[in-house]
């Protein structure tokens, strides 16, 4: 595992037109591409870059509350077992959603403490809220997650006030749950505190990669493999629960037509699940540029023979994204130049 990641350019900025155009920026990161037997499959730049898994992780995060019958002890619906993965756009949906799993934890939004932020429908798309809105911490992307902690409390009988530190029964069995699924020593686990203030962590970028190539093909796992196919079901059924109107989560599951699972987390790392070739995806930008993030992804999955017409046109804005200043005019795009290597090669 490095400990300075060996990133190479994936993705460039160029000002210009045409023949005339020159790289402006250029952002650096790496990808893996892992098969459900842990197999490097393809990569570029550091496979092995140590990652911080941010909102990736959410899906395995859930998984011992699932293994504990967390999701039919209260009486969860598809759509609230997709909320404890979700990165969400704080639309209506959503808060409707974590006001319910709340109540069915006997919680309520101050059990929060996942904190308050503008709606990602708005702060994604850099708009200005309306004047005098209000927001709570059910409008946090995060919240789905943090209720399905408080219902695990309820479930466990274990103390709600304090669910997010490191020593709490539910931090403890998420770790172990999360060492185990991804073959590691637990002491290999580097922790770090989220934008939602959970315990996240560093994993090797092949890691995270291996791990959702398990949520592609569960029978691979060498446990829990019911919670994460209903997990993943969930993910796949509800993508605009799981992400929000036009983002890029929610594009991403359309372009799989039923096949992909996609699931971004802030700083810049995007995972994907393919189930039919139960292969699992990880891409970093070092420098956290969203839009480099998803000109590499297309660029990857393009060059793993994984894009028909389709999925082209709904992915067509994220293949070479125009740079348009304030006046309308086109002053040069973003131009993905990630080149995998397939493992032997």
């Amino acid at each position: 595992m490095s400990a300075i990641p060996q990133h190479i350019p994936l993705v460039v900025e160029t000002r210009g037109v045409g023949s005339a155009q020159s790289i402006e920026s250029v952002h650096y990161g790496s990808v893996a591409v892992v098969n459900a037997m842990g197999q490097l499959v393809a990569s570029a730049g550091d496979a092995q870059a140590l990652t911080f898994t941010r909102s990736t992780i959410k899906p395995f995060q859930a998984l011992e509350f699932m293994e504990l019958g967390g999701a039919l002890a209260m009486g969860y619906s598809a759509e609230e077992i997709a909320m404890l993965c979700a990165s969400h756009s704080g639309e209506d949906r959503h808060v409707a959603l974590a006001d319910s799993m709340l109540k069915k934890a006997r919680c309520e939004e101050h059990h929060l403490q996942c904190g308050c932020h503008v709606p990602l429908r708005f702060s994604w798309f850099d708009k200005a809220p309306p004047a005098r809105a209000k927001f709570d911490q059910r409008h946090n992307n995060c919240s789905g997650k943090h209720a399905g902690f408080l219902a695990y409390c309820r479930l466990t009988d274990t103390p709600t006030e304090n669910y997010l530190d490191e020593g709490h029964p539910l931090q403890k069995a998420i770790r172990g749950r999360l060492a185990r699924a991804a073959a590691l020593e637990e002491t290999r686990l580097v922790m770090g505190i989220d934008g939602c203030s959970a315990p996240n962590y560093a994993l090797p970028l092949a890691t995270l990669a291996k791990l959702y190539a398990l949520l592609a093909q569960p029978q691979a796992a060498p446990e829990a493999n019911a919670s994460l196919h209903t997990l993943a079901n969930a993910m796949r059924d509800h993508p605009l629960v799981i992400s929000g109107d036009k983002r890029s989560d929610y594009r991403f599951v359309q372009a799989g037509q039923g096949d992909w699972l996609a699931k971004v987390g802030a700083g810049a790392v995007q995972t994907v699940a393919v189930r039919s070739a139960g292969l699992g995806l990880a891409i970093k930008i070092a420098g956290g540029n969203l839009q480099a993030l998803y000109c590499a992804t297309v660029a990857v999955l393009d060059q793993l023979g994984l894009l028909n017409e389709t999925a082209r046109g709904i992915l067509h804005d994220y293949v070479r994204p125009p740079l348009i200043n304030p006046r309308k005019i086109m002053t040069g795009e973003w131009r993905a130049i990630v080149n995998l290597q397939r493992a032997g090669q």
